[in-house]
């Protein structure tokens, strides 16, 4: 199958890469970022800015996917730095990305939305078909994107799939997300030997660990369309505090020193968002299920982050 992936250069796509060629798919990548030298062979890799429609429709015109997995865009923290930039990199490039699937007549396009789609208020675990009104520009944009991509299944007969995000943790360098703590805490803690939070440690939001979110996408994806009931499903994992990570973190690193010191604008974000996600609704219609508990993640990411660390490649 021919996947086209915006913005892959970030930390999705950096993971899902390998994945895709591992199965057999033709790869092309559209990003404003170079080429990395972490990218697999095989992967056709498209230098352009997504919030230009005519860069979009070129790339999609020439390229023809049957599929795109939309994954550019500009994270929590650094949108509310750049609230404008935001605006154009998620909504206006969302967008672009939608009218040149309707173009060229691309059978899927999947989105990555977000539990900053969620407010505060919600009861908890919280659920697929909740009021949605975000507090932060990054949020506004995914909830935007959402009924976008509905609308454009609606009228034009797009295939449009999409996940709410729980916090995604990997071996990389944190990207800009209010999330960014818990990853902070495995990078730091093993570069440093200590990390000062910028959250409360009882702070609880939602986590996944990127084999599982990157393995949820494409079953997604790939799920009959007669099984699913709606386009965008919440999909959860764990949800441990900041304390319980700082924990984790420590048996495997038993002298590492890690602190908090909220910082007020990141804590009201992380404050806004759920505790926990109800995911039944992706566990009935198309069976999902997460592999990876708080244990588990911890024993396959510290040796990655050691690797990261030790490749002088990667600027840390």
């Amino acid at each position: 199958m021919k996947i086209l992936i915006t913005g892959a250069a970030g930390q999705i796509g950096t993971d899902m890469l390998p994945l895709l060629l591992d199965r057999g798919d033709e790869v092309v990548v559209f990003d404003l970022a170079p080429r990395p030298a972490t990218c697999p062979d095989g992967v056709v890799w498209l230098r352009g800015d997504i919030t230009y429609p005519e860069e979009v429709n070129t790339v999609v015109e020439q390229t023809r996917p049957e599929r795109i997995f939309h994954l550019a865009a500009i994270l929590s923290a650094t949108g509310e730095s750049i609230p404008h930039r935001a605006w154009r990199v998620n909504m206006d490039g969302t967008r672009n990305v939608f009218e040149a699937a309707r173009l060229f007549a691309v059978t899927q396009v999947f989105f990555t939305s977000t539990i900053a789609a969620f407010g505060p208020g919600l009861a908890q675990p919280v659920g697929d078909d909740v009021p949605l009104r975000p507090t932060t520009m990054y949020g506004l944009t995914k909830v935007a994107g959402e009924r976008l991509g509905e609308y454009y299944e609606n009228t034009f007969g797009i295939d449009f799939r999409g996940v709410r995000f729980p916090g995604l943790i990997n071996a990389g360098i944190p990207g800009g997300g209010t999330s960014d703590y818990a990853l902070f805490m495995y990078v730091n803690g093993m570069r440093d030997g200590r990390y000062e939070a910028f959250c409360t440690p009882e702070t609880k939001i939602p986590f996944m660990y990127m084999p599982d979110a990157i393995r949820a996408m494409l079953e997604l994806s790939d799920a009959p369309k007669e099984n699913l009931k709606r386009s965008v499903y919440n999909i959860a994992a764990i949800s441990p505090s900041a304390q319980e990570i700082a924990d984790a973190v420590k048996a495997r690193l038993p002298d590492v020193v890690i602190t908090f010191a909220p910082d007020p604008r990141r804590q009201a974000i992380l404050d806004s968002w759920p505790q926990a996600l109800d995911d039944s609704n992706a566990r009935a219609e198309w069976n999902w299920a997460h592999e990876f508990d708080l244990d588990a993640m911890s024993d396959d990411l510290m040796p990655k982050v050691r690797a990261l660390l030790g490749d002088p490649t990667i600027r840390v």
